[in-house]
């Protein structure tokens, strides 16, 4: 479903990472954003799977049910201005080395069934210093009433935020951290 044109290096990654088992009665899409903050930092904040609202602005609370590890499952409030107040997610997939999150919705009072969602983060160098490339993917039903374009559109808008804002957070606490150019050989 998305129109966007990827670079090789985001089209590698994608193929990789970012499979998906779409249906008939799905949408599935992939968002990149480049950030001006190093993988280290980035990834501290994505992988909090106990913390999503650290970077992403319509989760008002979020509590973890035991310990953060592959099968946790977190009961999120959404702020106000949403179509949902809650949403009950489970950790699928946790990889630290190769930074990799993957999360799936099954419960809360939305329409996204069957959401999931993969999330990868990869070092790069942005303007001679270290960067991160962030990739989300997902597949969700297309709600009875809804287009796949409308349920893409909408899923697609809601991440785009999240990117924004874990670029926001990150860039912000990358100028703290001043961390130093790359010096190319």
């Amino acid at each position: 479903m998305n129109g966007n044109k990827f670079s090789k290096t985001e089209e590698e990654f994608i193929k990789k990472h970012h499979k998906h088992d779409v249906k008939e009665n799905q949408c599935s899409s992939s968002l990149v954003k480049h950030i001006k903050a190093p993988v280290h930092l980035v990834w501290s904040l994505v992988r909090r799977f106990d913390q999503p609202e650290k970077y992403k602005p319509f989760v008002s609370k979020c509590v973890l049910q035991g310990d953060l590890q592959i099968g946790s499952v977190r009961e999120v409030n959404v702020k106000s201005g949403l179509p949902a107040t809650t949403s009950k997610e489970r950790l699928e997939y946790l990889d630290d080395d190769e930074h990799i999150l993957s999360m799936r919705i099954v419960g809360g009072d939305h329409r996204l069934k069957n959401y999931s969602s993969i999330v990868t983060v990869h070092p790069e160098v942005i303007d001679g210093r270290p960067g991160t490339l962030v990739i989300e993917s997902f597949v969700v039903d297309v709600p009875e009433g809804n287009t796949k374009d409308e349920t893409c559109y909408f899923v697609e808008a809601l991440i785009k935020c999240n990117l924004k804002s874990l670029a926001d957070v990150s860039e912000r606490l990358a100028v703290q951290d001043r961390t130093e150019p790359i010096k190319r050989m």
